[in-house]
Formats: structure tokens, sequence, C-alpha cells
């Protein structure tokens, strides 16, 4: 029997540090990617923008402002667990000021203050969007406005598992003594980050959702990269050469302290930083002392979301130093009292955590870019079928979703190809209002025999008994995406991704990236339905339910909010009679 360390699984602490409850004031506390932008965007983007646009048309010849039916002005679009304790108003921006602006000079980071939500994860991913203007301009679509064509409609764009999706909303936003409660501007008549907030609450199904997170995660559904989050005292040692690189590549960068207490207690630091609370990283800069001596002034500069804190104890203002001209000076100085440099040695005894969303997956600890060729699968864990755990549970684990891999040749120079393998569960938020989190995930790497190799069918339990995985994720994590870089020989292999524990389901997306060519497929087999636990028999209702939904679907298997609604309409009707 082959001898492998058991799998362990570890937690990652969620940030949502914000105000919990609403005041009278709603004041604050104290190169793109394109292994998956180049893929039919054209044709995507046409398809999308028509729906808006035909939308935005008809009610502007109607004279009539729309209303989202799908994410209506309503308590239910708000919180799912609670009530609230104040009566909110749903109010458009023209009625809680006289001169509404989508876009006011320019969008930047300055636009982002958190309010009564606790999604400081979400908005410091939004500042760091701000600092990419061609991300930013596919996410926020800068063509909208309150007067030009105004129809109380906008739209942004989101990348979801392996494409880019268009959001709708109405601009009703909820208001308290006709000021936003959630995420606001700077300036009280622009509007455009706290429709962008509403669309994100819309795709996880209400502004609950959004509570509590990690920035990757919304970075990487700005971007469609790949995200690297750094534990900052495991971290390399060359970790600010990494963080100079990530900025100079247009990466998103993020950091956040843990805590170990809960919500209600969160603390600051004795510099005054929080913990719990996520914040961006806006700057990376290094340059000479005037003094002569040798050693370099390293900086990092950090904004807080809520935009008014007072900077931290910690805080320098070395970034003058740096300034040799106006222009630099405009560049380096921090745009407001949330945002601040410190020394790179202060923000690693600070700081327990550095979120990284990459364009590409090049490396940051080597200056070389590389052409990646990309595969991208969707796949499920369905209790009783293929949701068996990790190899701890060697009844089930072999039962788990298999994907071959076959890597054609070595990179240049080397005997070895480079590989990043990326897994992501997928509508895990969407869950919460039922009970659902995130399930701790990670995958192995096997090697196929020579007597193996070219068999489609799934390498079968005695398999996964006697042979030790090559390669793996380092431990399982409640994350939404895990990813690991391998360097493997070239040959045939098999990805094996699962929940540390068996009969967790979701669904979930398999990325696997390498620098030279490969081929990677699911591998499709049948397997005994009396050697799998929790088997579950298709009822009549749900074969009928599954007729009507394939009839309306198509061949495809995929309907929009429209035809959902069709197919749930005949259920109903069928089970009436």
């Amino acid at each position: 029997m082959a001898q492998e360390q058991r799998f362990s699984e570890t937690s990652v602490q969620l940030t949502e540090a914000a105000p919990q409850t609403f005041d009278s004031s709603c004041a604050a506390p104290g190169n793109i990617y394109s292994a998956i932008l180049s893929r039919n965007e054209a044709v995507k983007d046409a398809r999308r923008l028509k729906d808006f646009q035909e939308l935005r048309d008809k009610y502007v010849r109607k004279k009539v402002l729309f209303e989202d039916p799908l994410f209506p002005a309503q308590d239910s679009s708000l919180f799912y667990s609670e009530k609230l304790p104040l009566k909110l108003e749903w109010k458009r921006p023209m009625e809680i000021c006289s001169n509404p602006q989508f876009i006011l000079g320019g969008a930047n980071r300055t636009d982002i203050c958190q309010g009564d939500l606790g999604d400081c994860w979400l908005l410091a991913a939004i500042a760091c969007l701000t600092l990419n203007d061609v991300i930013l301009k596919r996410v926020v679509p800068h063509d909208q406005s309150f007067t030009e064509d105004y129809a109380g409609i906008f739209h942004f764009q989101f990348w979801r598992y392996g494409e880019w999706v268009d959001v709708v909303v109405d601009d009703r936003l909820p208001t308290y003594k006709n000021r936003l409660v959630f995420t606001r501007s700077g300036q009280t008549n622009e509007f455009w980050s706290a429709l962008l907030e509403k669309a994100y609450a819309k795709l996880h199904g209400s502004y609950e959702a959004l509570r509590g997170g990690n920035s990757l995660e919304a970075m990487e559904d700005f971007t469609g990269g790949v995200t690297e989050l750094y534990e900052i005292t495991e971290a390399p040692k060359e970790l600010y050469n990494i963080m100079r690189k990530a900025q100079k590549r247009g990466s998103l960068m993020g950091c956040a302290i843990d805590t170990l207490v809960p919500t209600a207690q969160r603390t600051k630091t004795p510099s005054g930083l929080v913990r719990g609370h996520a914040y961006s990283v806006t700057g990376v800069e290094q340059g000479k002392r005037k003094d002569g001596k040798d050693l370099m002034i390293r900086l990092v500069r950090v904004r807080d979301p809520w935009g008014v804190a007072p900077p931290p104890a910690c805080k320098t203002n070395d970034w003058v130093a740096l300034a040799t001209t106006e222009e630099e000076k405009q560049r380096l100085q921090p745009v407001e009292q949330g945002e601040f440099w410190m020394g790179f040695e202060e923000f690693q005894k600070n700081f327990t955590k550095l979120e990284i969303c990459n364009l590409t997956p090049d490396t940051l600890e080597d200056d070389q870019m590389i052409k990646w060729n990309v595969s991208v699968h969707q796949g499920r864990w369905v209790k009783g079928c293929s949701a068996g755990g990790c190899r701890n549970f060697p009844d089930t684990y072999w039962t788990n979703p298999q994907f071959r891999l076959v890597l054609l040749e070595a990179d240049a120079k080397e005997k070895t190809c480079t590989v990043l393998v990326a897994l992501m569960q997928k509508g895990r938020r969407m869950e919460r209002c039922v009970g659902g989190g995130l399930h701790n995930i990670g995958f192995a790497i096997y090697e196929v025999p020579k007597e193996m190799k070219g068999n489609q069918q799934p390498l079968a339990k005695d398999f996964f008994i006697y042979n030790a995985s090559i390669a793996r994720s380092k431990s399982y994590v409640n994350i939404r995406e895990l990813s690991e870089r391998f360097c493997l020989k070239p040959g045939e292999y098999v990805i094996i991704p699962s929940t540390f524990d068996p009969h967790k389901e979701s669904e979930f997306m398999l990325r696997v990236f390498s620098e030279n060519r490969s081929t990677s497929e699911v591998i499709d087999g049948e397997i005994e339905a009396e050697s799998l636990p929790f088997e579950e028999k298709e009822t009549d209702e749900e074969k009928q339910f599954r007729a009507i939904f394939q009839q309306i679907a198509g061949d495809d298997m995929q309907i929009n909010a429209y035809e959902l609604r069709t197919v749930l309409n005949r259920a109903v009707e069928k089970r009436k009679k």
C-alpha cells in the first residue's frame, strides 16, 4: 500500500469589519488575462450588450424608469437572516441629490467609502480595480449616465467561472434619512460605486450575502486572473520584490490582519490598524535615502475602505524623499485620510496576510513573461456519486471526478513542465441563505503508469490504495479558489479535485495552465452504483421536471431567468393536475 501523509485542512479567515447597526448619519467608523479575454469575447459582448441596450431603449421610448423584477426594492434583497432595525427607503439618485453623476472626475479609489455592511473585502478589491483603467472600464462600462438615454437602468460586467456575464440593475438604492446606507462615494452626487456594489449583491442574491469574504474573490471576479494568498510570516524572503512586480504587471493586491476574537469584539492593534478588516495595497515604491546611507527606502501604500479613519501610528512620510518632481509628488501623495504609506518592515510586522490576483499565471518570483496554454473544466461533487472526499477516505476517494492531463513537451532549456492548477468551488456564497458555506477543498495529481496510458476509463479504487500522489495542494482550505504551481516531467497524469470530507456537494471549476503544449480532458466512465454510498434514485416528478427543462433549454441545458420561470410554472401546473 502506498505510504502517504494524511491530508489536513486549514481555515482562511474572512474579513468583514464594519458597523453592524444603522445610525442616523450612516457614517462609517473612525497586460490583460488573454487566456480568458480573447476567447470569443467580441461575440459574447455583442450579445450581452444588445440585451442591455434593448432594455434601456425600450424604457427610454416608453418614458418609464426601469424596475428590476429579479432584484426588487424590497427587504428580501437586503437581508435574509434578520429584520432591519430601521425602515430603509429605496431611492433613485435623482431623489437623493439635484445633479446625480455616474462618474465624476474619473473613477478612483476615493470613490469607495464603506457603509453599514461588512463587505470591506469587496471595497478593498474595488479600490484596487480603479488603479487599472483597462480592467475598470470592462467591469464598469463608462458610457452610462443620468442624462443621455437615462431610463433608471445600469449594467456591470463580472467574470464568472470561465466567461464574462453582464449584470443589469435599476438605480434604486437603500437609504436612511436621504443618505446611502451602504457603499458611497466621497462626493455625494457620484453613484458608480454604489451601483457596482448593488450589481455584485444581485449576483449573489442579496446585500447580506456580501458580508465577510476575502478580497481575492472579488479581484478574480473583476479580472478572471489567478489568485495567490501569502501568509506573511511564511512568505518568501523576496516578498517585497514580488509585490513590486505585481504592481508593475497590473495585479490587484490586498492585505489584512487575522483575529481570533468574535466579530463584535474586534479591536485595533497598538498601531491603530483594525483586526479582521481588509485593506487595499495601492502602491509599492523604493528609492535611495538622501542621507547617503546604503539602505534603500522600501515603502507600501495602504488604503482603508472606511475612507475616514485616521492614519495609524506605523505610517511614514518617507514617500516625500522619493518624490523628485512635482509629477512624482502627485503620483505618490496619499489621496485621503484613509490612505497612508508604511515602511515594508512595518508592513510585515502589522499585517498577517497578503492577497494578490495576477492577470496572467506568470510567477512573480522571476522576470520571465510567458504565453500560457489553458484548459477549463466544469464539474460537480454529488452526494452518493462523485463527492468522495480526500484520500483519508479510501472507500470513496476514487469516486471523485478525474481529469487526465498530458504534458507533451518540457519547458525551454528545462527537463520539466511548469503547470499551475487552480480549483474553484462555485456558487457557495449564494447558498448562505440556506445555511451553506465554503467547503475545504484541495486536489492531488497522480502519474499514470505506462501500462494504463491512453486508457479512457477512470482509475479504480485499488490504484489509489497502492499508489501515492506525486503532487498535491498543501492542504484543504475553506477558500473559493485554491491554486498551486508545480514542475512535472512530460507524461500523463490524473488530477483528482475533492472536498476534504466526503458527501459535500458543490459545483466546481478546474483550470490547468501550462507553459508548453498539453492536453487535458475529463475522464468519462460508469461507476458501479452498488459500490457507492447514499444512492439516490430519480423520482417520477424529477424525471418530469428534467424533461420540461430539456425541452425549453435545448441541447446545451442552459437557460436564462425568463426560461427558468417558464420551466417552474409548467412544473407547478403539472403537479396541480
